[in-house]
């Protein structure tokens, strides 16, 4: 976003039609060179940052009474009596009697966690920080979409970022400094914040604050004291800065880049010697040097595919070596192999000795099974009476009586 406002070197000085300067009037304007605070990096998150923490420090404490919804002795009627166990008022003959107290919940009551003075009302920024977001919302000043985009009437307006010559401080009353802005076409973006002054909503319009308007042109002067100060302070929507005590809040109200502003030729001429440059220190900050952009050229894709870069990166790696997927041998059979090829042979005998076993099962299954013939089943039953009385007659106990006729056999 830099980058346009430095690609132009020089700036023009425009003068009033009342200056009698031989140097910058409106038929022989001068220039001068575009200060390198004007091409800083534009870093609209720092910014932010900044402005929303020295925005806080304005702030005055505020809190409630310590005693607010403490200021009767209530007490609880405890369990029994079909109420709650709140606090209520004691006493009687009035609607105040046995209503709940102390609670953020009751009419009347306390609120919630009662704000104290001593909360941490201020912020603490890094000065660098502080610098850093300074010289971005200068920076931001000098490009003309940025200042637009803020909502600025700039369309007549010669030039940005605007410089006029050193007759303007001497402006005393407002009349002529009205009719200034209208020579260098800054008014209607005067006009425009008058237009816009309204009645703020909410209860800040009680409380010394109730008119609320659009921003209009920031003049940043050069010369300590100068008239112009009385002179514009009256218009509504300008405001006056001097150069050496520029403030965050004023470069960027809101935090949002891109105010108009309006330099005099001697507040211009200062920037490099209050902020410095790239490579020298500001003279009137101790050792700072301008933060330097990471990249001076954001096109990634045009210094990539440059012939400089392309002509020393490596080839493209047309062959990709990927690493072979590990195989769990118990799962696989091929790589089972690989360790151990006596596996197919140990294999193959388990599997003939598993279909021998299941053929020899399933002959004797179905023997079994099998209905035998009359003949075969009388041929058993004869061969069983001749094995009982074999057993029978090779007995030692047919002796015994007893026995005997147990076995069914006469003696």
């Amino acid at each position: 976003m830099a980058a346009a406002a430095a690609v132009r070197p020089l700036v023009t000085v425009h003068g009033l039609e009342s200056d009698m300067s031989v140097d910058s009037t409106t038929t022989n304007p001068s220039s001068l060179p575009l200060p390198d605070v004007m091409k800083a990096s534009i870093r609209p998150d720092i910014v932010n940052f900044v402005h929303a923490n020295i925005s806080r420090n304005a702030r005055q404490p505020y809190a409630v009474s310590k005693k607010a919804g403490h200021q009767t002795s209530a007490e609880s009627w405890g369990t029994g009596r079909a109420v709650s166990r709140i606090p209520r008022v004691p006493g009687g003959g009035t609607h105040r009697a046995g209503q709940g107290a102390f609670g953020n919940m009751c009419r009347g009551g306390r609120m919630f966690a009662p704000t104290k003075i001593w909360r941490r009302w201020h912020r603490k920024v890094n000065v660098n920080q502080k610098r850093y977001a300074v010289a971005s919302a200068i920076a931001a000043t000098a490009v003309p979409s940025l200042v637009m985009a803020r909502g600025h009437r700039i369309e007549n307006v010669p030039e940005i970022p605007l410089v006029v010559s050193d007759s303007i401080e001497g402006i005393e009353k407002t009349s002529n400094a009205i009719k200034a802005l209208k020579e260098i076409g800054a008014y209607p973006d005067a006009e425009k914040a008058k237009d816009s002054v309204g009645i703020r909503p909410g209860k800040g319009k009680m409380r010394n604050r109730r008119y609320i308007s659009r921003k209009g042109p920031l003049i940043v002067y050069g010369t300590e004291g100068s008239k112009l100060v009385k002179a514009f302070r009256n218009i509504t929507g300008v405001e006056i800065a001097n150069v050496e005590r520029l403030n965050l809040l004023k470069l960027a109200p809101g935090g949002h880049l891109g105010r108009f502003i309006i330099w005099t030729k001697s507040a211009f001429e200062k920037l490099d010697e209050i902020y410095g440059s790239f490579e020298k220190p500001s003279l009137k900050k101790k050792g700072y040097i301008l933060p330097r952009a990471k990249m001076v050229n954001a096109d990634l894709a045009r210094i990539i595919n440059s012939d400089e870069v392309q002509s020393i990166v490596r080839p493209i790696k047309k062959e990709v070596k990927r690493a072979p997927m590990k195989k769990n041998p118990l799962k696989n059979l091929n790589t089972l192999l690989k360790l151990n090829p006596y596996a197919k042979t140990a294999r193959r005998m388990a599997l003939l000795a598993e279909a021998q076993r299941v053929k020899a099962k399933k002959e004797k299954l179905d023997k079994k099974r099998n209905k035998i013939t009359k003949e075969e089943s009388t041929a058993i039953k004869a061969a069983g009476k001749s094995w009982y009385q074999t057993m029978i007659s090779d007995s030692d106990y047919t002796e015994f009586e007893n026995f005997s006729k147990w076995l069914g056999v006469s003696q």
